[in-house]
């Protein structure tokens, strides 16, 4: 039994911050200090908050260690671990009392609205370990569906709990399963999970992989189990390393048990799985995409119907969900569908994990219940604007969604509160922007991002959105008229109404959406070749306040192309026809005596 746990995050935002070297050294100091018997250094999944990574927290006093460095450590073991005294100038301010005392992370700012379900052992256990998974009820779910229920009474479990998709449209899970239940042992049939997440920004999943992920394979065997399945395959993205290299010591591990394989429980069903590695490619996140992804063929979507759930992977039935779905599988099971309906509105069951970015000053993973308003996330928990600059929208839903205006902070969120003004939920990226972000080019990012990643294979997304592009991108250059703004509505409605796939059907909502709330902002680019927010270059101005230049001639030494010129002591000026809109004369005057617009 050990007296302290030291619990190093390990997931890709700390690991990139060297935190395996700080678990290295607290393992190695614990050890030089004669505390090996009585501390155990745990490397586990991500705590959410990653702007103060690298974390350590250290139990049972929970003191939460931020933006520590190897070289920190032999101060921590010293005094915290072997004194008894945490070291309070390494802990987060919000978790030390006045006296000096800890206070729960319960109490911050931060956590204290959270609700975690899919995240309940991210950061809590060492997710290589099945020992540590089973001990925090890990598979229990899994042993009632087997021994306890029939699949039928799995699926009406699932559906009575309105457990929605968290991939993006918000299926209901339960009917998803139902519609795949037919013909049980009659016909071969698969279970995916899409872990592919490419929408900018967003890194549930992979959080969700990397810090506990038994979940997820206890969730896709009691899916095989409620429809008849005996195989499942993981499409997750090659570029999740570490997330990949956990995910199979969960699988060898569950088998290893008994976990996984043939005679589960000593019942006679039997379930595999499988990780199949994408390459990025973001319309494999489209659910017809990603099974021809997995049969080893390019990664394209076909028409629908028939559905996966009639003619899927291989041609047979399948069901694909998300990490972030399955994840909250084994909790519906275990307490129940009554117990998930307590939680979040009336259509919009749980809770919702969010990768909080952008302009905040808390960056990291929340999640919330079903319901929390925009306000509580980007004020209360995100800790509000920084740099004194104001809320001006928040963007969900990544290439797919829309952008919230500020009007709109108060709005629940839900499922169908953010359709309804003009977004998504999305697979859960939150990306929050001030009053320095230019909608225009907001809108022209998303959508290049979607002209990059359509595969082609149809003619309204691949010619439409280009044609798109190139109209946003006549806005940013100035070169547009209001007629454009028309073309952009008609052109917006064929691509959604046209193309094969999701991801051609609402690449035009980033733009819609800007249109719908930023339309003033628009016509300042198109009327008077203006861009508000000082953002797009080619309608970038560089000046230099006479009244404010002193003469120091610091800008145009620093000018990469000599645009500025004059006299020693006297007030200076940009030629506009050299200036290259770098920003540097700015950034170099001590004086603000240069401004742009």
């Amino acid at each position: 039994m050990f007296r302290s746990h030291v619990m190093v995050c390990t997931g890709t935002g700390c690991s990139a911050s060297a935190s395996p070297k700080i678990a290295e050294a607290f393992e190695a100091e614990v050890a030089k200090s004669g505390l090996a018997e009585e501390v155990k250094v745990v490397r586990t999944g991500c705590f959410g908050l990653c702007e103060l990574g690298p974390i350590v927290v250290v139990y049972p006093e929970a003191a939460f260690y931020s933006r520590i460095s190897p070289d920190d450590v032999p101060e921590i073991v010293q005094e915290h671990l072997l004194k008894g005294r945490p070291v309070t100038r390494l802990l987060y301010d919000e978790t030390v009392a006045a006296d000096d005392t800890i206070k729960s992370l319960d109490d911050t700012s931060f956590y204290k609205k959270q609700m975690r379900i899919a995240l309940r052992n991210c950061g809590v256990i060492n997710p290589e370990n099945i020992e540590e998974y089973i001990a925090f009820d890990g598979y229990q779910a899994l042993g009632k569906a087997l021994t306890e229920m029939t699949p039928d009474a799995v699926i009406e479990t699932i559906l009575d709990s309105g457990l929605r998709g968290r991939g993006g449209a918000g299926f209901p899970t339960g009917l998803k399963w139902k519609f795949a239940a037919g013909k049980r042992g009659e016909v071969q049939k698969y279970v995916c999970c899409n872990a592919d997440e490419g929408d900018p920004g967003a890194f549930m999943d992979r959080s969700i992989l990397e810090g506990d992920p038994h979940v997820l394979l206890e969730a896709m065997a009691i899916a095989g189990y409620a429809i008849g399945a005996n195989k499942g395959y993981v499409y997750v993205r090659a570029e999740y390393p570490i997330a990949v290299k956990r995910l199979q010591i969960a699988i060898d591990q569950a088998k290893e048990y008994g976990l996984l394989g043939d005679n589960i429980f000593g019942t006679d069903f039997c379930f595999d799985l499988d990780i199949k590695l994408g390459a990025g490619a973001f319309v494999c996140g489209e659910e017809t995409a990603l099974m021809t992804s997995i049969e080893g063929n390019r990664g394209e979507p076909r028409p629908r119907p028939p559905f996966p759930a009639v003619k899927g992977l291989f041609d047979a039935p399948t069901i694909l969900n998300n990490v972030e779905t399955y994840a909250n599988v084994p909790r519906i099971i275990l307490l129940g569908s009554d117990w998930f309906n307590t939680i979040g509105t009336e259509k919009s069951k749980g809770t919702k994990v969010f990768a909080l970015g952008g302009k905040i000053r808390n960056t990291g993973l929340v999640e919330v219940p079903m319901g929390t308003t925009l306000r509580e996330i980007v004020e209360e928990i995100g800790g509000g604007i920084p740099g004194g600059h104001k809320f001006k929208a928040a963007q969900t839903g990544g290439p797919s969604g829309g952008c919230i205006p500020a009007e709109k902070i108060d709005v629940p969120i839900d499922y169908d509160n953010l359709i309804e003004i003009g977004s998504m939920m999305g697979s859960g990226g939150l990306i929050v922007m001030d009053d320095t972000t230019c909608m225009v080019d907001i809108a022209r990012f998303f959508l290049d991002f979607t002209v990059e990643e359509s595969c082609g294979k149809c003619t309204p997304c691949r010619v439409g959105t280009t044609r798109l592009m190139e109209l946003l991108t006549k806005i940013t250059e100035g070169k547009a008229t209001r007629e454009d703004i028309d073309k952009i509505d008609e052109l917006a409605a064929f691509i959604k109404d046209n193309s094969l796939c999701g991801l051609g059907q609402t690449a035009p909502n980033p733009v819609l959406s800007t249109l719908r709330y930023f339309r003033e902002e628009y016509l300042e680019h198109i009327d008077h070749k203006h861009c508000p927010a000082g953002v797009c270059k080619a309608l970038l101005q560089y000046k230099i306040d006479p009244d404010k230049c002193v003469g120091c001639t610091l800008c145009a030494k620093n000018c990469p192309v000599s645009a500025i010129a004059g006299e020693v002591k006297k007030p200076h000026v940009i030629d506009q026809d050299k200036c290259i809109k770098c920003g540097v004369c700015m950034d170099k005057c001590k004086f603000s005596a240069i401004s742009k617009g």
